[in-house]
C-alpha cells in the first residue's frame, strides 16, 4: 500500500522532432510553432516547441505504467507553463528530455483510490503545474 509522501515515479523521457512530426499526424495539429524553427522564432520562440498534449500524454504514459494499466488513471489534469524546446536532429543531443517524477499526495482507503502530485521538468524548469494524477491503488 502507497504512503502520503511516498515518491513512486522517477523517469526521463526523450522527444525528438521525429516524435513531433509523428504526433502532428496523429493529432491533425500541424501548428509550425512545432514543426518549422523559422516560424518559432518569427513568434518569439527560442526553437520548435513540442505539444503541450504531446507532454502531457508522456506524463499520463509514465503514470500509467507505474499503476499497472490504463483503467487504474480515473484522472489527470495539468496546466501548461513553460514550453518544451525540441532541438534539430541535426545537433547533438538531438532530443529534449523530460524528466517526470510522481509523489503521493493523498490516499483514500475508503475509495481505493490515491492522488499523485506530478512533476515535469525540463532544462531544470516546470513545464507542467498543479500536474496531479488520481489513480485506483493496487
Amino acid at each position: 500500500m502507497w504512503v502520503v509522501g511516498d515518491e513512486v515515479i522517477d523517469r526521463e523521457v526523450h522527444l525528438t522532432r521525429t516524435d513531433l512530426q509523428v504526433y502532428a499526424e496523429a493529432s491533425g495539429d500541424h501548428n509550425p510553432i512545432h514543426l518549422d524553427d523559422e516560424i518559432a522564432a518569427a513568434v518569439g520562440l527560442p526553437g520548435v516547441i513540442a505539444h503541450g498534449m504531446l507532454t502531457m500524454g508522456h506524463v499520463s504514459r509514465v503514470v500509467t505504467e507505474f499503476v499497472g494499466s490504463i483503467r487504474a488513471l480515473k484522472s489527470l489534469s495539468v496546466r501548461f507553463t513553460r514550453p518544451v524546446i525540441v532541438p534539430p536532429l541535426s545537433t547533438q543531443p538531438n532530443y529534449a528530455t523530460l524528466h517526470i517524477t510522481g509523489k503521493v499526495t493523498a490516499v483514500d482507503e475508503a475509495t481505493g483510490e490515491a492522488i499523485i502530485a506530478v512533476s515535469a521538468i525540463f532544462n531544470g524548469q516546470t513545464v507542467l503545474a498543479r500536474a496531479e494524477a488520481r489513480v485506483a491503488t493496487p
